[in-house]
């Protein structure tokens, strides 16, 4: 549209004393008042007023007028009078003049006249009701074009609904802005010359960059579209001498949050005095509709982008609400999967349950197809159904598409994968472009929803065969607290070779073990679960560190198997504090000490399990102080393609040393972080010791084997009953001492040894020999029985009672309580010899 050169000269004295203030940093809020003269400008108006009907009914009175205050309007208009705003109020339709037809009307133009300009009468009202009129004043010869006329349009429906909004109520003190930011219409200025923009808060909105981050410069917002429209906006916002006029285009923009966003541009270039373009005002919307095109292609490749990197079913989900329902304009959206004849629903938007209708809120997420007429005739036929407006439909979809509804059959490899459900609450009318746009998408969320579904069964066994090879829980320790946490790998199958374990040796000796089996696969988890279970049957026997992990490592060598392992094994004396740590090729621990310093523990290292058979394991001590914190991990937590494993262990010793170890499962949590799209699995073992409160007190005797060894046993454990003060438990431990050293002697050969333990009030009695096989209870005991009673009077005078295996034999072990002694009253003596005087008397 041409502009002469007054027009122009209004539009830059209009921005002159604010273009300046871009230069001054970050920009200060754009007026209001600014914001409505850049839409008007745009849209060809110099000046727009808003004529409000009288309390008499018979003039229309002047309630708010923006552009510039060169024009002059009169204040009211007379409703019989031939003002082109009464006649459009009486006729309740829209006059648009041009200069020759503004200048046969006597009154309603400006003050003064003007020869060149045009004028556009809008009628306010809303169901038949008359408001008032929009009065719009254009600066070019040519009248209005058709597309500013469509703006102002919806720009005067915006007013009457604010103007119907408020009736009976005292006038806004502002239409015109108001009006302007419900339609949702972002408005700029931009200088070319300085690339400087000045844009209203519903732009920045749209971008989605917020007042505070933005520096006025045009290439913050460009930062936000996409690379492949950057060319086209380019073109655009950069023009040439030979680009005046109007100027329309479509872009995409990517929000912070990561959603894609269409978004409509029109504007036009202003000419300065020496004809080069001066500034570009333009207008931005978020589409409606998205329009297929040639730049759908784009459309499509970002659809199919992201449904590849969608991994589970929510991830399809979630991409298909994205493609669908803002391009759209729709107020819901919903994808259920098809199982046998029932629909599992996996995503609804908006989630708010009270957006569905009252069948989807109480059969969440699983809904009978029986009782959905309408989807299971789409999915018999395999098409997609549309029913627009006012269509009866069955109570279970009733008030999800009242204006219309789309439901689309998710086809996959020749069955039904599932299927979308698209509402509107407008009426609504599905165009060609939006046919399209369904059609190809349902056909590619289709694919994607059958591979997801498969992933995530994948992942769901891959998950409970992990689960049933790690430990479900740890023990309680004595003098400790340990935590263990593990993560899946987050690519591929997510089952992998790292364990943990921690076993009770004895009821103040603990081993703590981590390892790592080569690959992510069924095999590895497979070896995983053969060696936490190997490395716990030769702990439990009793066997040291180095023992151990050796005979673990002949196990896995002689299995023959491609894969080997990595081990660390600490076995710590919780009363002592002591540790042993034997590491076979795996990482070393770290340790926080007391004082919040960390460091790696140089153990001594040995060769992977499973390379070589005679391979040996040297053992290293370490004392622990109470509140030292242990770490035993994998290499997944340390090391990653862009992290190399020193620069790892470094990152997790200072976070060792930060964390506050009051809390030992927030301090695991700490260290793990957030370790992104981890490309291991990670496993972490943590131990804080605290030092045993109640330390036990120990007594040993080796039984000679002679006639009265038994008496012998038992004098040694009176005699350490009394020392210890405890004689108030001699008859039961006397008594489970005679029986349990009777049967050593009586049914095994080699050693025996009896080991007392006064741990509180628990007195433990533990009998070793060299036999490996545990007592065996009698089933039945009759009268005639020589033998049999013993181990059932053991049971019966203990609160506790059992054999473990250990080095080279067993153990019985059997735990008295010590009764509670009840102090004498001081005075009882002189009660009792009055009360003997009283029975006398």
């Amino acid at each position: 549209m041409p502009h002469d050169g007054r027009a122009r000269a209004g539009v830059t004295q209009l921005r002159a004393s604010e273009v300046g203030a871009a230069d001054t940093g970050s920009p200060s809020p754009v007026p209001e008042a600014a914001v409505s003269a850049w839409a008007l400008t745009f849209a060809g108006a110099a000046l727009a007023a808003v004529y409000a009907r009288g309390a008499g009914n018979e003039e229309l009175r002047l309630v708010e007028t923006a552009g510039y205050a060169t024009f002059q309007l009169p204040e009211r208009l007379p409703l019989s009078g031939g003002s082109p705003a009464a006649h459009a109020f009486r006729t309740g339709r829209p006059l648009w003049l041009n200069p020759a037809a503004l200048a046969s009307y006597s009154e309603g133009g400006t003050t003064p006249p003007r020869a060149e300009a045009s004028l556009g009468a809008l009628p306010l009202g809303t169901e038949g009701r008359r408001l008032g009129c929009l009065v719009v004043m254009g600066g070019s010869a040519d009248g209005f074009e058709a597309e500013q006329r469509r703006f102002l349009e919806r720009y005067a429906e915006a007013i009457a609904d604010m103007l119907e909004a408020g009736t009976g109520r005292p006038a806004p003190p502002s239409l015109l802005g108001p009006a302007l930011r419900s339609l949702r219409v972002g408005s700029f200025v931009l200088v070319p010359d300085t690339g400087l923009i000045e844009a209203d808060g519903t732009l920045l909105e749209l971008v989605g960059i917020t007042p505070e981050d933005f520096d006025g410069k045009a290439d913050t917002l460009l930062a936000h579209a996409l690379p492949e429209d950057m060319h086209a906006l380019m073109a655009v916002l950069e023009p040439s001498t030979q680009t005046f006029g109007r100027r329309e285009l479509e872009f995409r923009v990517r929000r912070p949050t990561g959603e894609m966003r269409w978004l409509s541009l029109s504007c036009r270039v202003v000419a300065g005095a020496d004809d080069r373009p001066k500034q570009v005002l333009g207008v931005v919307t978020a589409t409606s509709v998205q329009r297929w095109g040639a730049d759908d292609v784009s459309r499509i490749q970002w659809l199919t982008a992201a449904l590849d990197d969608a991994e589970s079913v929510h991830d399809v989900s979630r991409v298909m609400v994205t493609a669908l329902r803002e391009p759209l304009v729709a107020d819901r959206v919903a994808l259920a999967e098809l199982r046998d004849d029932r629909l599992v629903i996996t995503v609804v938007d908006p989630p708010q349950p009270a957006a569905w209708p009252e069948m989807w809120r109480s059969e969440w997420p699983d809904v009978p197809i029986s009782a959905l007429p309408t989807i299971q005739m789409a999915l018999r036929d395999g098409r997609m159904d549309l029913w627009p407006a006012g269509t009866a439909l069955e109570p279970g979809l009733a008030g999800i598409g009242t204006g219309g509804l789309a439901v689309l059959p998710l086809p996959a490899k020749g069955r039904l994968a599932g299927v979308c459900l698209v509402g509107w609450d407008q009426p609504h009318e599905f165009v060609p472009e939006e046919r399209f746009l369904l059609t190809a998408t349902a056909a590619l969320v289709g694919q994607a929803l059958k591979r997801a579904h498969a992933h995530d069964a994948e992942q769901e066994l891959a998950t409970m065969l992990q689960r049933s090879l790690l430990p479900r829980r740890l023990p309680e320790l004595p003098g400790g607290t340990a935590v263990a946490r593990y993560l899946p790998a987050r690519r591929g199958l997510q089952v992998g070779g790292d364990w943990y374990d921690v076993i009770a040796l004895s009821e103040d000796r603990m081993a703590l073990v981590i390892g790592d089996v080569q690959g992510h696969s069924a095999g590895a988890a497979t070896i995983m679960g053969q060696m936490r279970t190997a490395v716990r049957a030769y702990a439990v026997e009793g066997h040291p560190p180095d023992v151990v992990v050796s005979r673990a490592n002949r196990l896995l060598v002689g299995m023959e198997t491609d894969l080997f392992a990595t081990c660390c094994y600490a076995e710590l004396d919780m009363e002592e504090g002591n540790a042993l740590f034997v590491r076979a090729g795996h990482l070393s621990p770290l340790v926080r000490h007391p004082d919040g310093s960390t460091e790696e523990v140089q153990v001594e290292g040995g060769l992977p399990l499973g390379i070589l058979a005679e391979a040996e394991f040297p053992m290293t001590a370490v004392a622990l102080a109470p509140g030292t914190v242990l770490v035993l991990l994998t290499d997944g937590l340390v090391e990653a393609a862009d992290l190399p494993l020193d620069e790892g262990m470094q990152r997790t010793c200072a976070a060792l040393a930060a964390a506050d170890p009051a809390n030992p499962g927030r301090m695991a949590d700490e260290l793990l972080g957030d370790i992104g799209r981890r490309e291991d699995d990670v496993a972490l073992l943590l131990l804080r010791y605290d030092g045993m409160k109640t330390r036990p007190i120990r007594a040993g005797w080796a039984v000679w084997r002679l006639p009265d060894a038994v008496m012998h046993a038992r004098r040694f454990t009176a005699r350490t009953l009394r020392r210890w003060k405890v004689e108030e438990a001699a008859d039961a431990v006397l008594l489970v001492v005679s029986e349990l050293v009777t049967n050593a002697l009586v049914h095994t050969q080699g050693p025996v040894r009896v080991d007392l333990v006064l741990r509180g009030d628990r007195v433990r009695i533990r009998v070793s020999d060299s036999s490996p096989r545990a007592p065996a209870k009698p089933v039945i005991v009759d009268w005639e029985a020589t033998g049999g009673r013993g181990l059932l009077l053991v049971e019966a005078m203990s609160e506790s009672f059992g054999s473990v295996p250990v080095a080279g034999g067993k153990q019985v072990w059997s735990e008295i309580v010590v009764p509670r002694r009840d102090p004498e009253p001081a005075d009882s003596g002189s009660r009792t010899a009055r009360t003997e005087r009283g029975g006398l008397l």
